[in-house]
Formats: C-alpha cells, structure tokens, sequence
C-alpha cells in the first residue's frame, strides 16, 4: 500500500496554521539554536519495526485474529512498514524473526525494501519454540541444554540466521534465549550459564566483521524460577567474555518491578556495552504493551541518561545503538499501535534534547536535589510534540500521522485487499 503525496500534502495544509503557532510558543522560550538541533536530530532518528508486531498479537491464553488486512508474507509486512514510515518517517527498518521470515527470494525482499527507504535491522534468532521438521526440542533449553546435540542444533540455527541477515545487508544478530528452569534443583546454574557461553562462542566467531551481536536478557517468563540470561548484569558478563563485537540489549519489559532502567542503561553505556533497545512498556511483567503508554515518565528518564552518556562518549545517536519496537498485543489495530510507540519514542527523545544540561550538571554538582529535579520535570512537562511534528514536516511526512491513517482508512483498505481472515506468518 502507498500513500500517493497530495494526501500527505492536503493533511498538514489542513494542520500547519495550528502547528506553526504551537511551534511559535516553543520558539518564544528555548533557544533557536536549540530547537533547530533537536529538529534535525528528531529528523535523523529511526526506529525499526518487528515483522512480528504487523499482526494482531496475543497472550498465553490465546490470539484473537480481529483487525483483519494482516500482512501475509515478508513483502506484505514489508509494505506495512513502508507505510508507517511515509507517515512518521522515523520508521526506516524492519527487524525480521527467523523463521517466521525467511526470505525466499532475497533480491525481491530487498527491491520491496528499497522501495519503501526501509534497511533491514537486526535478524532475532527463535530457539524459544519447537521448529516444524526440528530433531530436537527446546522444552529444557537451547543453547543451554544438557544435551550437546540440542545445542549444536541452536548454534545452527544461530548461524544460518547471520547468513540470512548478511545476504540482506543487515548488521547485527539478536539472540533472546527463553532457556532456564521452572523449578529448583533442576538445572545446575553454573553449568547452564557455561553452556551458554561456549554456545555463544560458536556462534560469535562466525559473525562478518562489521556485525554486532546484541545478547537480550530477562527476568522471567517462560520460565518462572530460573532464567539463564536473567538481568543486565548475567548480559554484560556474557558480553564482556565474548569479545568487541557483543553487547548487551534492554528491553524495556524485560526486568523485575521497579527496576531502574535509567541506572543501568547510564553504566552500561559507561562501560561501551549497551548494544540498544526493544521499546514497549509494561505495568505488571513483560506487558508488551504500546511504548509510554503506562510510563512516559520513566521514558524520558531513560532517553535523558541515553543523550547524556551518549554525548559524552561523543556517540552518533541515530546510528551507534540499535533502536527497535518489541511489541505484541491483541486489542488494538497493530499499525495503530506502532504509530502511537513510535511517537512516545521520539517525544522522549526530544525531550531528553532539550534538556538545560549545563544546568542540571551544576545542580548535581551542588547537590542541589530540588533544582535537579525542577529541571527534569519542567522539561518533560513542557509540550515538545511541535518539534516532532516539525522533523516529520521537513522529512515530508504527515504532522500527525494516526490522524491522516484513519482519515484515509488505511485498515479497510488492507482487509479489502487481503482479506478479514488473514493471520500474520509467525504468530
């Protein structure tokens, strides 16, 4: 599906007077300099889309197939992420899941892509499920597992997923392990851990030299007493052991309650191993929910120690971390959604720009808490959508894109060209 010009063109004529005021208010009280940086910072700023959250998502309990227009195959997810980024232009990237998507004809798959502007990101790795025609179960463990024949079948995997992702021009390999224990005495800690490691070396000495490999963590869930890869600290170990090119990666559902995400995302940037993120967000567990939706706050406190340790390494922040959206939910039309994380995402971003360093630096440094904080809060409580809908205008996208996706009627237009029945490959 494309969105012909004029109908991005008729949309923001219809919204620029309102827009060109709410940008005047800004203008009246940050610095032009200011602004004009954030903008074109807002302008480089890209967030890759998972072919996985193209399609209604679901739970443990079940998927309820009720939006319709599902995209069928890799181009049809392709085209879909194609839309939202003639809508944000913030979404230049699709992360593909192997093998859920594995292309069939790569020239094709890559023609689509270049179609769209999109680049493919990181390739994910599936050893958390049993594959069809597979010669050995995950049930207690891939890279893990107690048997070499089950690791050696990960490890494979593993490595045909870089194959994949190299011949697409991506960069870099995710592997999220669901490998742990439900119940105590039944793995051996260290061992499993140990396992893992020499698994992970296998597959790291087969990645091209200009790839990354970013290891994932998680508290908990499938398993419930145990996870091998379980929290930050497990990651940077792995990582650190592994070599340059391994890195950790947050995901933001993917801790205990409460966690401070910003803390650890400031060290492990201090210590050049935070390889980047998968957005949602999350009241109870790994929600999956649309990122900012249940803690904007938190968001931006993450993206204000992100722009700040990101500056002092003097980090390209558009392309030095991977940038991605990890979600999955079964109410809400999935490009709906999308639309909605990646706006929370860049207005966090622009916030965290616009934050009086000097002088939140100087307050810290006078241990003045109550100036520190008044700074922080002014900054988020400030209204810097303007500065997003401005990157978007200049990159010839819409000033508000969920508005002009329902006024064009994007979702009937999918169903009547793929049907009310169609489910997502993977899901």
């Amino acid at each position: 599906m494309n969105i012909e010009q004029k109908h991005i063109a008729q949309h923001n004529d219809s919204l620029i007077s309102a827009h060109n005021r709410k940008l005047a208010y800004l203008k009246e009280d940050f610095p032009q300099h200011d602004l004009e940086r954030a903008i074109q910072k807002l302008v480089d700023f890209q967030i890759a889309i998972p072919s996985w959250a193209l399609g209604t998502g679901g739970t443990r309990f079940g998927r309820f197939s009720i939006i319709g227009g599902e995209p069928r195959n890799i181009e049809e997810k392709i085209e879909d992420v194609g839309l939202l980024h003639q809508l944000n232009a913030s979404s230049g990237a699709i992360s593909l899941h192997i093998p859920w998507d594995i292309p069939q004809d790569v020239a094709k798959i890559k023609e689509v892509a270049g179609r769209f502007g999109l680049a493919f990101d990181a390739v994910n790795s599936n050893t958390f499920q049993d594959q069809r025609d597979a010669a050995h179960s995950y049930k207690f463990g891939s890279l893990q597992h107690v048997d070499k024949a089950v690791r050696q079948q990960a490890i494979a995997h593993n490595i045909e997923v870089i194959k994949q992702g190299d011949k697409l021009g991506s960069k870099a390999l995710t592997v999220w392990l669901a490998d742990g224990s439900c119940f105590p005495g039944q793995l051996n800690f260290r061992r499993a851990f140990e396992n893992t490691l020499q698994s992970l070396e296998e597959i790291y000495v087969q990645l091209p030299p200009d790839w990354k490999m970013f290891v994932e963590y998680k508290a908990f869930e499938p398993n419930f007493y145990s996870t091998t890869i379980g929290d930050w600290g497990q990651s940077l170990l792995l990582a650190s052991k592994l070599g340059n090119q391994a890195y950790t990666l947050v995901d933001l559902g993917h801790h205990l309650p409460n966690a401070n995400i910003e803390q650890i995302v400031s060290l492990l940037l201090m210590e050049g191993k935070l390889g980047g993120f998968h957005f949602n967000d999350s009241k109870y567990g790994d929600d999956d929910l649309t990122t900012g939706s249940i803690k904007p706050y938190q968001l931006f406190l993450i993206f204000n120690e992100l722009v700040e340790g990101m500056d002092a390494r003097e980090m390209n922040h558009a392309k030095d971390l991977g940038w991605m959206i990890d979600a999955s939910h079964n109410v809400k039309d999935p490009l709906e959604d999308l639309l909605q994380s990646v706006e929370a995402i860049m207005l966090a971003y622009a916030q965290a720009l616009m934050v009086n360093r000097p002088a939140l630096n100087s307050a810290q440094q006078r241990n003045d808490v109550v100036r520190a904080q008044e700074i922080l809060q002014h900054t988020f409580r400030t209204d810097f959508r303007p500065l997003v809908a401005e990157a978007r205008l200049r990159a010839n996208a819409a000033l508000s894109p969920l508005a002009l996706y329902r006024d064009l009627d994007y979702r009937n237009q999918l169903i009547r060209k793929r049907g009310k029945n169609t489910t997502s490959t993977g899901l």
